[in-house]
């Protein structure tokens, strides 16, 4: 009884602070879109902090449920992947849905934008080994529709909650 009621207490923490993470990254993108700010460029990444919050805070909070002994480091690693999934996927349909809404022409500014700061790096690039061809594959790895962005968003806030999570389930676990 005891292991399905944790569960069940993990799952909701996962889902409540996912979907707020998750929410809060769209009303930032739209916020950006409505004040004529390129939402698809680099202030986008200020959503990461959402899932990285969400994550901690909800690693903290079950383990304020399990007062007695701690979640444990397994309880608290997958409570923080869910969490960074759910808030992930609740991002990226956002973040689709705002670029469908904003039409090609936010789209192409957007890659504009994003090909005149490569530009403007460029040498950066070139100093490197193998400059060159990153150069190139960051240019060609531009996303370009949609659902490419969405894809982006998706990858990079699983990505980043997942290596949040494991510190933070060390930190949580007890």
């Amino acid at each position: 009884m005891q292991s399905s009621s944790s569960s069940h207490v993990i799952l909701r923490t996962a889902v409540r602070f996912g979907v707020v993470a998750g929410l809060l990254s769209v009303a930032w993108i739209a916020a950006l879109y409505l004040i004529g700010v390129n939402p698809f460029g680099g202030k986008r990444l200020i959503t990461m902090l959402f899932v990285v919050g969400a994550v901690l805070a909800g690693q903290w909070w079950v383990r304020r449920y399990f007062q007695q002994v701690g979640p444990g480091l397994g309880r608290s690693f997958g409570m923080g992947i869910l969490t960074a999934l759910v808030a992930a996927v609740v991002s990226a349909t956002g973040l689709y849905g705002i670029a469908q809404v904003a039409g090609p022409n936010a789209m192409q500014r957007h890659l504009l934008e994003m090909r005149q700061l490569l530009e403007s790096n460029k040498e950066a690039y070139l100093q490197q080994r193998d400059g060159q061809k990153e150069y190139e594959r960051t240019l060609q790895n531009l996303a370009s529709t949609p659902q490419g962005l969405a894809a982006d968003d998706l990858k990079n806030k699983l990505l980043f909650g997942l290596l949040i999570s494991l510190p933070g389930a060390i930190f949580f676990r007890r």
